[in-house]
């Protein structure tokens, strides 16, 4: 066997998930190498600004139909996720309809999240 070919043959694998090196970027604050997509820096936590933003494959339009014709009930709460207190709106009629009124406003301008933390998709 070739030198080169007994290298490559020894040389670890990435484990599953883990960038090749050639692939790695530095973070900007730290200078710790990191994946071109990570949210933020593993080492100190500074966010990634080449990442691209994630949003939820939960769509924007359903979630503010559901809310408006069926916002007492809950029903867009069911649908992005938030399974806990989309039960807590069934059982108290959308919080007197306050609750699902504020939920009906935080969609309109985008500050709803899906249960997993993330923006509707728009």
């Amino acid at each position: 066997m070739t030198e080169s070919a007994a290298a490559v043959a020894t040389r670890p694998a990435p484990s599953v998930g883990e960038p090749e090196a050639g692939n790695l970027i530095f973070c900007t604050t730290c200078g710790n190498k990191m994946a071109p997509n990570a949210a933020a820096c593993p080492k100190c936590g500074a966010p990634n600004a080449g990442a691209a933003p994630r949003t939820s494959e939960k769509g924007f339009l359903p979630a503010v139909l559901l809310c408006f014709f069926f916002g007492v009930f809950g029903f867009h709460r069911f649908y992005v996720g938030k399974i806990g207190t989309g039960v807590l709106q069934l059982l108290t009629l959308g919080g007197l309809g306050i609750w699902s009124f504020i939920d009906f406003i935080m969609i309109l301008v985008g500050n709803f999240k899906d249960g997993d933390g993330l923006p509707l998709k728009r």
